[in-house]
């Protein structure tokens, strides 16, 4: 009587089995069917579509440049920070002093994120310049990146805590830090950060995206970080 059973239970999951992959098939042979039955009229939509796609992101590259992007460029006074932010959607701001030395190297890999990143603005900023600013954005070590998103300062990168805590991290890991706050359009994995060039030694803190009071250029983060 088992044995029965058994049977009767196989060949059930058999006829599942064999309806499944009649479905997948229909599915299949449905698509392909479609596809078979474009004719030129269809292609030539298709190749409109792309070709105004095309013409789409081009328009939004040079509207990115017209405003900045693309480079990484220092802004002469705090009043000028305003306007910058005012006009982008995704601003990383450098807080620095000169005398710094670790400023210096986050020079060196922002210059080369901002020719990568056209969809985010890097700007820098001299924290001798800004005192209004940097006592309202609380800043106490450098270097900080303020992380700003239409308008409002979302997040900071204060120092290289989040980095691997090592002067030696690669272009790669800053990339994955800001992509996790949503100022770069990032195509890696956002759980950890690359393992690409990194030291023995290296230790990361956990980064969750942060939302950062609802106020305008208000946020948490004068002293130097060597």
């Amino acid at each position: 009587m088992a044995s029965q059973s058994m049977e009767i239970v196989a060949k059930a999951l058999e006829q599942q089995v064999l309806q499944s992959a009649r479905i997948v098939e229909e599915q299949l042979d449905a698509k392909l069917d479609k596809l078979e039955r474009l004719d030129e009229d269809d292609l030539e939509r298709l190749k409109e579509r792309r070709l105004e796609a095309l013409k789409k992101a081009q328009k939004q590259k040079q509207e990115w440049i017209s405003k900045g992007h693309g480079e990484y460029r220092e802004i002469p006074s705090e009043k000028d920070f305003f306007a910058e932010v005012k006009e982008s959607k995704n601003v990383v701001c450098h807080f620095y002093r000169d005398s710094t030395f670790r400023c210096r190297i986050l020079d060196k890999h922002l210059a080369i994120v901002a020719k990568k990143h056209l969809e985010a603005k890097f700007i820098k900023l001299n924290v001798e310049k800004a005192p209004f600013l940097t006592e309202r954005l609380s800043i106490k070590v450098l270097p900080t990146l303020a992380l700003v998103k239409d308008g409002k300062t979302k997040d900071f990168v204060v120092g290289f805590t989040d980095l691997g805590n090592t002067d030696e991290f690669p272009t790669e890991v800053l990339e994955w830090r800001l992509g996790c706050s949503d100022i770069i359009n990032y195509s890696g994995n956002l759980l950890g950060p690359p393992a690409i060039g990194q030291k023995q030694g290296s230790k990361f803190t956990k980064v969750e995206k942060k939302t950062i009071r609802g106020k305008g250029y208000d946020s948490d983060s004068e002293s130097d970080e060597d």
